[in-house]
């Protein structure tokens, strides 16, 4: 077996294991980097973003990584955070999150100021209004900001670095939206349940 064929089975087993399956960015992202600095990429990475995961959660994690994509043009990416999002709305809240994933990922070509104006609006509609402030400093940090940053700012500013090799090379390899990018796409009664309510809200 050859070694990026040997660096795909394993970052794909833990993407497995975490997510329920393999995204397919995976494939790409080895044949891009090379197997040695794709492995190194992924134990550099991957740890600080489950840490982040925990300590600001899932719902701001996932938000600053749809912004940063969106802001990005990356559909692939935007769709994997946006899905996770509307999934873990639909869990903790038990309703629909104003916004369908698709629809998020379009988003893609809007300038900064108007996709500022529709994520606060959507905030504001799902009643995360504490995370419009994070929203906007997403912007400005993956806008280029390098002022002074707290622990947060900081956590935001690795996912903009982290999620930016992601969507620069989801982008020039093409790859179209697959799942959730967090655990909860495993759980199918729950994605069961977004379809059905998404398909009566039609």
């Amino acid at each position: 077996m050859r070694g990026g064929d040997l660096v795909i089975r394993l970052i794909g087993r833990m993407c497995t294991s975490m997510w329920g399956f393999t995204p397919d960015v995976i494939p790409a992202m080895v044949a891009e980097m090379g197997a040695a600095r794709a492995v190194m990429w992924f134990a550099a990475n991957f740890p600080r973003f489950l840490v982040t995961l925990y300590v600001l959660g899932p719902i701001r994690t996932h938000l600053a990584a749809l912004t940063i994509s969106l802001y990005n043009g990356c559909t692939y990416c935007a769709y994997g955070r946006a899905h996770a999002l509307e999934l873990i709305y639909l869990r903790d809240e038990g309703r629909l999150f104003p916004v369908d994933a698709r629809t998020l990922a379009s988003w893609r070509d809007l300038s900064r100021r108007e996709l500022t104006v529709r994520l606060r609006g959507l905030l504001e509609e799902s009643g995360l209004h504490a995370e419009v402030i994070w929203v906007e400093r997403t912007l400005a940090l993956v806008a280029g900001d390098t002022g002074p940053m707290n622990a947060t700012e900081a956590r935001i500013a690795h996912l903009c670095r982290m999620v930016g090799t992601m969507n620069r090379i989801a982008l020039a390899t093409g790859v179209q939206p697959d799942g959730a990018h967090d655990a909860v796409n495993k759980d199918d009664a729950l994605k069961a349940r977004l379809a059905q309510l998404q398909s009566a809200n039609r």
